[in-house]
């Protein structure tokens, strides 16, 4: 039996799609397949059987259930490369199925230990093929577990374990049956399903590829990668305390992680708001002292970073270095624990003449999870050559954090940034303040319109908004930017302004 050809008839096999019916027997082989983790839920089966039965099928042998697959239909490119479990499978109730997807994702398959060997996974894969065949669809993608890897992790990592699996040095119940069943494996992914003990919630990632698809030729699929943004309008209001400011904070990324945002946008100088309970100074001496919280705003966003699963450009916030000199300094927070800043290049005459502000030293680009980004305050996004020098060193997406007081101001701002979208085929976003402290001074009045901005060209949004606020209130916008459009739109845009700078007659150097 164990050398039986897969197509070879087997007497009393039958493949075919799952019924209701069915529940308490696949329940029971869930059981057996993966003991300790929660089965199908009958909500979740009837779901599945009501959005996409096709893809529900299981196997009889001799009137028995001994073995089932489930998958579902999906535009693969928008989900991100590091996917978990829950979100392909919408949980196990695959409401997300696409009928016009181009991916068929295998969510399950499973096989009765006791009927092992007698090549049903193999029957339910050519089934799945068949499925992908007949439906004209591009691909099989599998999110793969490991069910061997808790046995060997003390002494190897999962990559290590996939290594040899792959070399034939040891055996994974599911790796090597996905191998040997044509699948290639892509990647892997960490956190896949975390219930799943035995991988310890590590899976493959595993294609196979319909070489009979026929591409539509009406339907293009382009590389997608998805970055989503959530920019706030910061009120400016008086608070009684620092945990006050943190708790207004909190609420703000705790609403960008509820919505997936991969960065959150705070305003320039918004921690001018803790001046409102400290006794009033002279401005240059009130921001000196401003400067002490300085380790309890990094703690706070390091922690809020971390804890809600999202980069934070926190702003800007008043520092004092070794030196005694004062600068205007951008956070970046990432979601990983690490912290990176930007001291402000471009001092305002306001800056100086008020609070003594320096003008910061040395021009960054930063690497994050979602690409490389420049942080540019305020004054600084009304400078192109720093825009430039940003986007020769690889930033797509400029952060900018304001503070203006009134239209013209901020209009100057929004101006200069919708201009270095054009310039540099990048994004930008600026965050605003807005409300008012009247008990601190040169904070009197604030006007902001916050935003997300885009070239200005057909592939992108009317008028090259991406999305923006209300003027004058508080609020937030949160919209995806796709930065596999952008390296699209430099090699084939209606103008294509980075190609066509006259380098042979100037040049825009960054002094070291």
């Amino acid at each position: 039996m164990a050398h039986e050809h897969p197509d070879a008839p087997l007497e009393g096999v039958v493949i075919r799609q799952v019924r209701m019916e069915d529940y308490d027997a696949l329940t029971a082989l869930q059981h057996k397949c993966f003991p300790g983790m929660k089965p199908w839920s009958r909500e979740q089966l009837a779901s599945q059987l009501e959005t996409f039965p096709e893809g529900q099928i299981c196997l009889e042998y001799k009137g028995t259930l001994v073995a089932s697959s489930s998958s579902v239909i999906l535009d693969f490119e928008l989900y991100a490369e590091k996917h978990t479990w829950h979100e392909v499978a919408d949980s196990g109730f695959i409401r997300n199925h696409t009928a016009e997807g181009n991916t068929l994702y295998g969510l399950e398959i499973m096989v009765d230990p006791a009927f092992r060997g007698m090549r049903f996974a193999r029957r339910l894969y050519e089934a799945r093929k068949q499925l992908a065949r007949r439906r004209n669809l591009m691909r099989i993608v599998l999110g793969g577990r490991l069910p061997g890897y808790a046995q060997h992790a003390d002494r190897m990592s999962a990559r290590e374990y996939v290594d040899r699996v792959l070399r034939k040095e040891l055996v994974d119940p599911v790796l090597t049956t996905q191998i040997s069943n044509g699948f290639v494996l892509k990647r892997m992914i960490q956190s896949y399903l975390d219930a799943d003990k035995e991988s310890l919630g590590w899976a493959t990632m595993l294609e196979w590829s319909n070489l009979d698809f026929q591409p539509d030729p009406h339907r293009r699929y382009l590389p997608y990668k998805r970055v989503r943004i959530c920019v706030v309008q910061y009120q400016m209001r008086p608070i009684k305390g620092f945990d006050d400011f943190a708790r207004q904070c909190e609420y703000f990324v705790d609403v960008a992680s509820d919505y997936k945002s991969d960065f959150i946008l705070f305003p320039e100088i918004f921690t001018l708001q803790l001046l409102s309970f400290m006794p009033p100074e002279r401005p240059g001496l009130a921001v000196r002292r401003l400067a002490q919280f300085t380790p309890q705003y990094v703690d706070l966003f390091r922690t809020l970073a971390v804890r809600h699963d999202v980069n934070i450009v926190a702003g800007s916030h008043f520092t004092v270095e070794d030196d005694g000199r004062l600068y205007n300094t951008a956070h970046l927070f990432h979601r990983n624990g690490g912290v990176d800043r930007q001291h402000k290049l471009h001092i305002t005459p306001n800056e100086r003449r008020w609070w003594g502000v320096e003008p910061g030293r040395e021009h960054k680009v930063f690497d994050t999870d979602k690409g490389k980004v420049s942080i540019q305050v305020c004054y600084d996004v009304e400078f192109p050559e720093l825009g430039r020098l940003a986007a020769e060193a690889g930033a797509q997406i400029f952060f900018v954090p304001f503070c203006t007081d009134e239209r013209y101001g901020y209009l100057r701002v929004r101006y200069c940034a919708q201009a270095r979208c054009v310039e540099n085929h990048v994004y930008v976003a600026m965050a605003g303040t807005v409300g008012n402290l009247p008990d601190v001074e040169n904070m009197d009045i604030q006007y902001a319109q916050s935003g997300i901005f885009t070239p200005s060209d057909i592939p992108f949004t009317r008028d090259a908004i991406a999305a923006e606020c209300t003027p004058n209130v508080e609020t937030v916008v949160i919209d995806d930017v796709d930065l596999e459009l952008l390296k699209r739109h430099r090699q084939s845009g209606s103008v294509l302004n980075w190609h066509d700078r006259r380098t042979d007659l100037y040049d825009v150097v960054l002094k070291r």
